[in-house]
């Protein structure tokens, strides 16, 4: 029984930051070749390294993965930050710090980006980046690996859906809060589900990026575990056809009688002692 099956038995929104959907995750590990293996059973491929630290990125379509060794103490790999495209980053982090969020200390090194970010649960962080399109974050800080396709294809079309959070007792009112003051983000209605992991409440935001907020029961084994994120979830518009397409890549899925790959959804096995994915059907 995986962690995550016992604590889980998922109009128009202003868009105040102007966000425009999800640029990265990032993972930090002492472990990075083993993370490594674990995403390219997933279709990513390694593109590029940092110009100055222990950074690796790692792409599928148009989905970035950072894997980070840089100062990581933990072998354990952690989802450590996440970045929205916006379409003003600086205008975006001020709107942010005004309205309560806490910044994080830049310690930038000649030639690389300043790219703002803000505290996110635990001790994550939330990016802000304004620079994708023809000219990106990517093309200052990190070099490309050679003779690799620079945007490898999504495996059964895959793409971002959204996150998964866990948050303590009694905090769901905080955290909906939380994103909603901050990003304009908005609660689902209970009714409204997508996935096969039901529990805890979900939020939209405004380009279409979910977030699930999971908290545990009262009396569960892992009530009193620190918040953080958890998982990163992958639309496509058919699960058992990418279940079957991942499984011959060799990445096994959660079957048991609670939890188990159908056509809404799916869960990956847990590896490394954390790394989990969740397939969802794209929402129409």
């Amino acid at each position: 029984m995986t962690l995550a099956t016992t604590r889980e038995a998922i109009g128009e929104a202003p868009n105040p930051l102007g966000l425009e959907g999800l640029e990265f995750v990032e993972y930090e590990t002492t472990k990075p070749q083993a993370l490594g293996q674990v995403l390219e059973a997933m279709g990513f491929r390694p593109v590029a390294r940092h110009r100055s630290r222990e950074v690796l990125l790692y792409r599928q379509g148009d989905m970035n993965i950072v894997v980070n060794a840089h100062h990581a103490t933990d072998e354990t790999p952690v989802l450590s930050a996440f970045a929205l495209r916006v379409r003003d980053a600086a205008a975006a982090y001020e709107r942010a710090i005004d309205r309560g969020a806490w910044p994080v200390p830049v310690n930038v090194k000649p030639m690389e980006l300043h790219i703002p970010a803000i505290h996110g649960v635990g001790a994550s962080r939330i990016y802000f980046v304004d620079r994708w399109r023809e000219f990106s974050i990517w093309d200052v800080d990190f070099v490309p690996i050679p003779t690799v396709e620079k945007r490898p294809p999504a495996v059964a079309g895959m793409h971002w859906f959204g996150l998964v959070q866990y948050i303590g007792l009694s905090r769901m009112e905080d955290w909906t809060e939380f994103y909603a003051e901050l990003f304009g983000w908005r609660a689902l209605p209970d009714e409204r589900r997508f996935g096969i992991m039901p529990s805890g409440r979900l939020l939209q935001s405004p380009d279409g990026l979910m977030l699930q907020l999971v908290e545990p029961e009262a009396d569960a084994a892992d009530a009193q575990q620190e918040e953080s994120l958890q998982r990163v979830g992958f639309g496509v518009s058919d699960v058992l056809a990418a279940v079957k397409e991942l499984r011959g890549r060799g990445v096994e899925f959660v079957e048991s009688e609670g939890v188990h790959s159908e056509s809404r959804g799916a869960l990956t096995r847990s590896q490394l002692g954390s790394v989990m994915f969740e397939l969802v059907k794209k929402a129409t």
